[in-house]
């Protein structure tokens, strides 16, 4: 039976891979071995234990203000051993991280055949996002199977030479809701259990290595604005528990009694958050794919964003990092409803829910007629 290995590291692959990997564990023709790195380690174990999955490797490489480079070292030789142990016929890796680059590399290396989930996202600007741009080009030029979440990914890797293998299957992220949204949630989180959702309640999350320094001072500084003209808002920020972060953070918002503070969240209280919240201010990638689905308008703390397909619906609007432009944006959303209106009701463009569906059915054609 062909072996299909899916590698990742942090959270955010966890919440999109989870979903695959359960697909995959119900075939009766695919064998799904699991091996995470540890890039991340505790926000990690929190969406492996929602999603009831037990890793069978773990290279466990998290160490103090780790870098880009020793992450890439660590996965490149452990990975090298867990390919000559396991065999797999296929490796998947996802999206931009440097746990999926520094994997591919070591299954190109091992001559194995590389499943990119999530492929074709750009910028076009290598340092913005900072690794992931490049991460994500070399991850394309390394793969085998590309599953690309939209026909603009798709048209993304052809630009770039890239003709064969692709497959448009829509996002995994959006099966994972499958998994997470509940009716009458009740929040892990106790802070979150606080919250008054019948204000207007904000979702704020900022933690991008290109974001560090001055623009981070900047979003900070509008959430204080935007607190003091609207008094009948709460901010609701999980931080990222990246020293570098939090050093900026703590100090602007803790003195806000209108902004709530919190360690990062699990995947059910961030999904069910986001289903509840007004609207979200983020310069994460994972949030534009999963507000639009919950109907719930993206404003992006960032200067150019790799998923365009939202911005095109409307339900996402890229407002940078200057402090002005970010309050005049949140302010329309805030005080003009026919604004809100047109952005919580744009049409989802990641997909149905079926995309883990569709690679498992790719991968049980691809593979085992071929072997």
């Amino acid at each position: 039976m062909p072996k299909i290995l899916s590698v990742f590291g942090t959270r955010p692959e966890a919440i999109k891979m989870c979903p695959l990997i359960l697909e995959l564990q119900n075939s009766d023709s695919l064998e799904s071995v699991v091996c995470v790195t540890g890039q991340h380690k505790e926000m990690l174990a929190q969406v492996l234990d929602v999603f009831n999955i037990e890793p069978d490797y773990n290279l466990n490489i998290m160490r103090p203000r780790q870098t880009i480079t020793s992450i890439t070292s660590d996965v490149l030789t452990g990975m090298s051993d867990v390919l000559s142990t396991v065999k797999p016929d296929v490796v998947l890796v996802h999206g931009d991280t440097t746990t999926s680059m520094a994997t591919a590399l070591a299954s190109f290396y091992a001559q194995v055949p590389i499943g990119h989930v999530e492929a074709g996202l750009r910028t076009y600007n290598k340092y913005s996002p900072f690794p992931e741009e490049i991460n994500r080009v070399t991850i394309s030029h390394l793969a085998d199977f590309h599953f690309a979440p939209t026909e603009k990914n798709k048209i993304a890797l052809q630009a770039e030479g890239i003709h064969s293998g692709i497959y448009v299957t829509g996002n995994t992220v959006i099966d994972s809701f499958k998994t997470t949204i509940k009716k009458n949630y009740i929040f892990n989180n106790k802070i979150i259990n606080t919250i008054d959702f019948s204000r207007k309640v904000i979702l704020l999350t900022a933690h991008r290595r290109e974001n560090i320094g001055i623009p981070l001072k900047n979003i900070c500084e509008a959430i204080l604005s935007i607190c003091e003209e609207h008094p009948d808002v709460t901010i609701l920020y999980p931080v990222h528990m990246n020293p570098a972060v939090r050093e900026i953070v703590e100090p602007i918002l803790s003195t806000s009694t209108q902004v709530f503070l919190t360690d990062p969240i699990d995947v059910t209280d961030m999904h069910n958050l986001i289903d509840k919240c007004y609207l979200i201010m983020t310069d994460s990638g994972g949030l534009q794919e999963e507000a639009p689905h919950l109907g719930k308008p993206v404003l992006v703390l960032r200067t150019e964003t790799e998923r365009p397909e939202a911005v095109d619906a409307g339900t996402v609007k890229v407002v940078g990092v200057e402090k002005n432009n970010i309050i005049e944006e949140t302010r329309r959303l805030l005080k003009e409803p026919q604004v809100y209106e047109q952005m919580s009701c744009a049409i989802n463009p990641y997909g149905d829910g079926r995309a883990s569906e569709r690679i498992c059915a790719i991968l049980n054609s691809e593979v085992i007629y071929k072997k």
